[in-house]
C-alpha cells in the first residue's frame, strides 16, 4: 500500500466498541516482534523511545534522532506507522509543519499530538491548540498523506486528585468537538481511569476515543465495553521487556563462578 493508503486504512481501524490495539514499540526490533504477534498497525512510546536512547520523556530526545528512529521502523515494516511526537518539538505553526513533515517523510502515518506545553506543566488554551492542530493537518495535506492525528489531552494528567476528574468532563468535550474540527482523527484520554466516566465520553464525543493501559486502568475487555476505538498500551511494553532483560540477566550472573 501507498503511504495514503495505509492512512486511510488505519483510520478505518478506529471503530467505537471495536478497538484497535496498539501494543506500543520503540525500535525496529520491537516494531517486528510485534508484527510478528499479529499487530495491524505499529505505534511508538515517546517515553519508551526516550529511555531506549538513554534520555528522559518530555522532547529531550534530539528531533534528528525521532526522525531517524521512524525511518528505520517504517522501513523494517509494511505496517502503517503512527508516531508519538509530543507536542510537536515546536509551538509555532511554521515549526509544526516542518517538522510533522518530516515525521510523515520519514515514513509515519500518524502521530499522537498532545496539548500540554511541555516542560512547563500548563496546557495550551483551546484556540491555541487549534491552531497546532490545523498546522499539523495542513502538513499532511501538503505531504499528500492523511495523518490519522490522535489528538492528546493532558487534563487528567495534571489533575491529580483523580476524584475531581469528573470536574474536567466538560472541558474534555469541549476540547474533543475543537480538535475533531480542527483534523484531529482520535480523541486520547490518558491518564482517566473511571470506566463511567470513559464511557460517558464515548458515548458523546464524536471522535473515537483512544484510551491507555496502565496500573488502575479497566481491562481491555472493560475498555471495548466503554465504547473506545482506540487502546495502546503506552510505556508498558518496554518496562515489560526491560524488567524481563534485567531478570534474564541477574540469573545468568548469579550462575557464574
Amino acid at each position: 500500500m501507498s503511504q495514503a493508503d495505509k492512512a486511510h486504512a488505519f483510520k478505518q481501524m478506529h471503530v467505537k466498541g471495536k478497538p484497535v490495539l496498539l501494543y506500543n514499540i520503540w525500535n525496529t526490533g520491537s516494531a517486528k516482534a510485534v508484527e510478528s504477534a499479529g499487530a495491524k498497525a505499529l505505534a511508538t512510546s515517546s517515553w519508551a523511545v526516550a529511555e531506549a536512547h538513554g534520555y528522559r520523556d518530555g522532547e529531550s530526545i534530539p528531533f534528528d534522532l525521532v526522525e531517524a528512529n521512524v525511518k528505520a521502523i517504517a522501513d523494517a515494516t509494511d505496517l502503517p506507522l503512527t508516531v508519538d511526537i509530543e507536542g510537536g518539538y515546536g509551538t509555532d505553526s511554521d515549526t509544526l509543519i516542518h517538522h510533522i513533515t518530516r515525521i510523515i517523510k520519514a515514513g509515519a502515518i500518524g502521530v499522537n499530538f498532545e496539548d500540554q506545553v511541555v516542560g512547563e506543566g500548563s496546557l495550551y488554551t483551546l484556540e491555541e491548540q487549534v491552531r497546532r492542530i490545523e498546522a499539523v493537518h495542513k502538513a499532511g495535506e501538503s505531504a499528500g498523506v492523511p495523518i490519522v492525528i490522535n489528538a492528546r489531552t493532558d487534563i487528567f494528567i495534571q489533575e491529580k486528585d483523580k476524584a475531581r476528574h469528573k470536574d474536567h468532563l466538560s472541558e474534555a468535550k469541549e476540547r474533543a468537538a475543537a480538535y475533531r474540527e480542527a483534523g484531529a482523527a482520535s480523541y486520547f484520554i490518558p491518564f482517566l481511569n473511571d470506566k463511567d466516566l470513559i464511557a460517558e465520553i464515548c458515548s458523546t464525543v464524536a471522535l473515537p476515543v483512544n484510551a491507555m493501559m496502565m496500573d488502575g486502568a479497566p481491562d481491555v475487555k472493560t475498555l471495548t465495553a466503554c465504547g473506545v476505538g482506540r487502546i495502546s498500551f503506552g510505556a508498558l511494553p518496554y518496562a515489560t521487556a526491560m524488567a524481563q532483560l534485567e531478570k534474564g540477566a541477574r540469573e545468568a550472573f548469579s550462575l557464574s563462578v
